[in-house]
């Protein structure tokens, strides 16, 4: 009971310390303190979800600048990371197959016993928690880093949410399919592999898009769905101030009838999960943006998202929503405008718009440094990589997210999950994310071994502020690891 009390005692003592430096963070010392390291831990807290053991040191020996053209130019994945990544059979397997082997409905059969309802049930879970863990681990693990971040960046962007039925089955093979190849690519490639993909057109309903007098207009197929259409402008590309009007909302919808699904005994015959049904495609003459689209079936779709992946508000969206990511919450105008230009001119090319946002001297301006706050996402993944690879099962860290109200996979809204500080900062979080750094200090997932403090002093590198580094080195030593994974310092980016 002692030991207990003890332990319990210690938390508490954290937390007071801790919130101690909240407060005094707030005088207006920068949250950086100056130092040599200082550019390198800014450029892995922006490149990457923060340092694990011996980044800070490789960043060192092999400079700044190419160390970003490492993570611009990823390696294959690792032999031991492809032994973990191993562990979930259902990632290599496409959307047809993972809906007949686990579907909740087995396609072309009859009804189930409750028996066999409760199995399925159980079996159906099982990609979703793959996708899942193998989403963490390879975010923890990953020498890629960069790549990791901007997988979490796209799947963002165009999100899909496994809360919407058959979505569920499908969220993994969707970012394995249409996010992760595409990642440094080309953002048309990125546009035209997202829409075509079964989560996204069942999620935003495109499936059921119908000409209204189309001969395969019926049942739930008559009528025109604008859903997808309306997000396809306002959040994956032109913006909400993009300068197009529900006119060419509905022109958009009308190019994209027939875009769907396998239907009936099609799902146990096809390989392919996008359809294109010429029987329910709007054949009329369209106009979208002022440019007419002509009566073609299917390449009127991709004609429409070639119009869409070069038109210059898609260029200024997405520029500004990288920077947004990239350099502050209100990034400058005028890095966003020469970010525009790049994606101009390289048609939407994203490793080079990545290349000039990273050159750019706004990235290197040190009063943005430590200024994003990190999402709960980026502050787990953070914590998880700080106090070492092997330390947390991804399982504890998807309970964790959703108790930050943040489930992997799971925002419902098309916007994503938001990530600037007033979407996350508040009192009550900051009290949890202290309570779960200080678990994370005594060892958070393996063997209760407490996480040293020399060797997470030595990981994070020079970022503390003169006040935190205070309270740190006049705490006791059993305190210090919490200290810093608690700290202002490591909840900024």
């Amino acid at each position: 009971m002692a030991k207990f009390s003890g332990k319990i005692f210690n938390v508490f003592l954290c937390l007071i310390l801790t919130l101690g430096i909240w407060m005094r963070s707030t005088t207006g010392e920068p949250v950086l303190a100056a130092s040599v390291e200082v550019d390198r831990v800014h450029v892995l807290n922006r490149l990457s979800f923060g340092p694990s053991p011996g980044d800070l040191q490789h960043v060192k020996a092999v400079g700044i600048d190419d160390y970003i053209q490492e993570q611009l130019s990823p390696s294959r994945d690792s032999p031991e990371l492809k032994r973990q990544l191993r562990q979930y059979p259902t990632l290599s397997l496409t959307p047809m197959q993972l809906e007949r082997r686990y579907g909740f409905r087995r396609p072309g059969k009859g009804k189930l016993s409750p028996q066999e309802r409760k199995q399925r049930r159980r079996r159906s879970r099982i990609p979703f928690r793959e996708a899942s863990e193998a989403r963490l681990v390879r975010a923890i693990s990953s020498p890629n880093q960069l790549e990791e971040v901007m997988v979490n960046f796209w799947f963002n962007h165009f999100n899909v949410s496994a809360k919407k039925g058959r979505t569920r089955l499908w969220v993994g093979a969707y970012e394995q399919e249409a996010i992760r190849p595409y990642v440094f690519g080309s953002f048309r490639d990125l546009l035209g592999a997202t829409a075509k993909h079964p989560a996204m057109l069942f999620y935003l309903d495109n499936w059921q898009n119908t000409a209204p007098n189309s001969p395969g207009a019926r049942g739930r197929f008559k009528g025109l769905n604008e859903n997808y259409a309306r997000e396809l402008l306002e959040l994956h590309t032109m913006g909400v101030k993009g300068g197009y009007s529900q006119t060419d909302v509905v022109s958009a919808a009308k190019v994209l009838t027939g875009w769907g699904l396998p239907r009936g005994r099609q799902r146990l015959q096809v390989k392919q999960a996008f359809v294109f049904d010429a029987r329910r495609h709007d054949n009329s003459r369209k106009t979208f943006l002022g440019q007419p689209i002509q009566g073609q079936g299917i390449a009127e779709g991709e004609a429409l998202l070639d119009i869409l992946a070069t038109h210059p508000a898609t260029a200024q969206h997405i520029s500004y929503k990288l920077a947004q990511y990239f350099v502050a919450d209100t990034p400058p105008p005028a890095l966003v405008d020469r970010l525009a230009q790049r994606f101009l001119a390289t048609d939407g090319n994203i490793r080079a718009v990545l290349e000039t946002l990273f050159e750019s001297p706004e990235f290197r301006e040190p009063q943005y440094y430590g200024q994003k706050f990190k999402t709960p996402y980026e502050y787990l993944i953070s914590m998880a990589r700080a106090t070492g690879r092997p330390t947390v099962k991804p399982r504890l860290v998807v309970g964790a997210l959703k108790q930050f109200s943040m489930p992997l996979y799971e925002c419902q809204t098309p916007n994503g999950y938001a990530n600037t500080e007033s979407a996350w900062l508040n009192p009550d979080t900051t009290i949890r994310r202290i309570s779960l750094a200080t678990a994370f200090a005594r060892g958070y997932g393996r063997q209760k071994t407490p996480v040293p403090p020399g060797q997470l002093e030595q990981t994070l590198g020079d970022r503390f502020s003169s006040q935190t580094q205070s309270v740190i080195d006049s705490s006791p030593r059993n305190l210090r690891a919490a200290l810093m994974l608690g700290s202002p310092e490591m909840m900024y980016r």
